[in-house]
């Protein structure tokens, strides 16, 4: 009897653990990713919340489970998936076909782009950074300094920037800007512990276990100040500080104050490049554009394509922690799709 045949897309954490549990069960596992090494977003974040661990210990513990037995593809992409019965027929960009009995998709998300929010001066002022520019410099282990290469003594974070905006179409909520922002104000603290880091926030959304004690520990031990009130605007001053304009929500007054650098909290998006596979065989997307599953509750692994399947951010935000308990259901629910030829005999009703 030949073994069943999985393809998947995208080689971050969701398709590295996916992959690693499907290849643990016995199946053939074909691993597609467009980059030139597996790892994803992963890749470029230094310490994690709320333990402060090291992104890269956590992304070495799950490559180990991509054992010779996963079939790994990098620097290549899917160019077209047809179906069959119960099988697809897949070719990749380097040549290569496949007959796979399962597709999963974890295809991730995208970064909100900053520059689209003109009125935060991304990509105008000097010294606005985004959440992703300030981590690949703890990343690369650099100095984080003003574009003047002077040390930052006053240091502004913007939350929500892209996500719970009905402006730019994105009113959902990105679950890990927030306590992102709490986190990188305290490695800034530790760099610099003279600096006046302030946070700027709509409403803190602490969601995990441990983040809401992260969050006290930054206003505690670090002394981060945290101010209800969203940026209406920012200006460029003559030495290249920035001139924010805020509304305190809880004191009912404006506030302006210069910061040094301005650091904006970008939320996560669809990826664009799924557009492609999704036009590919069919697959729904939801109001937010990210992929519809089957049902929100019951089958969240599920797409509207039988044989198909997500794992990760590619259905909606998710922490790293998040994420690869849902690589692990995925995989489980594809075994049992595979070994028994059907999802589930249960039937739910929806409420219209």
């Amino acid at each position: 009897m030949n073994k069943k045949v999985v393809v998947v897309v995208g080689g971050g954490i969701a398709g590295i653990e996916a992959s690693a549990f499907l290849s643990y069960m016995g199946f053939e596992v074909v691993l597609v990713e467009k980059e030139n090494t597996l790892g994803g977003h992963v890749l470029n974040w230094e310490k994690l919340f709320p333990t402060m661990r090291y992104g890269s210990e956590v992304l070495d513990f799950l490559l180990q489970g991509i054992s010779p037995k996963v079939n790994v593809y990098t620097c290549c992409e899917v160019n077209s998936i047809s179906k069959k019965e119960h099988q697809f027929f897949v070719e990749l960009s380097n040549g290569e076909n496949f007959i796979s009995d399962a597709v999963l998709v974890t295809t991730g998300y995208d970064l909100f782009d900053a520059r689209i929010k003109e009125e935060y001066g991304y990509g105008i002022y000097e010294n606005v950074f985004t959440s992703a520019d300030l981590e690949m410099i703890f990343t690369a282990k650099k100095t984080l300094l003003t574009k003047q290469n002077k040390v930052p003594l006053k240091i502004g974070f913007v939350h929500c920037v892209g996500s719970r905006d009905e402006k730019v179409g994105n009113v959902y909520c990105s679950k890990v800007c927030c306590v992102t922002a709490v986190k990188q104000s305290i490695e800034i603290k530790q760099i610099y512990p003279d600096s006046e880091i302030y946070c700027f926030y709509m409403d803190l959304r602490m969601y995990g276990m441990h983040f809401e004690h992260l969050y006290k520990e930054a206003q505690e031990k670090y002394g981060v100040h945290f101010i209800r009130g969203r940026l209406s605007e920012c200006f460029e001053n003559v030495d290249k500080s920035i001139l924010v304009k805020v509304e305190d929500t809880l004191t009912g007054r404006p506030l302006k104050m210069n910061v040094d650098i301005l650091v904006l909290m970008v939320g996560f998006v669809p990826r664009k490049s799924t557009k492609k596979i999704a036009d590919l065989i069919g697959l729904e997307n939801g109001r937010n554009g990210f992929f519809k599953t089957k049902d929100q509750h019951t089958l969240t692994n599920v797409s509207n394509i039988p044989g198909v399947f997500f794992a990760g951010c590619c259905t909606s935000p998710k922490t790293i922690t998040n994420t690869i308990t849902d690589a692990r259901a995925a995989a489980s629910t594809i075994a049992s799709y595979l070994l028994h030829h059907e999802i589930d005999k249960r039937t739910i009703n929806l409420a219209p």
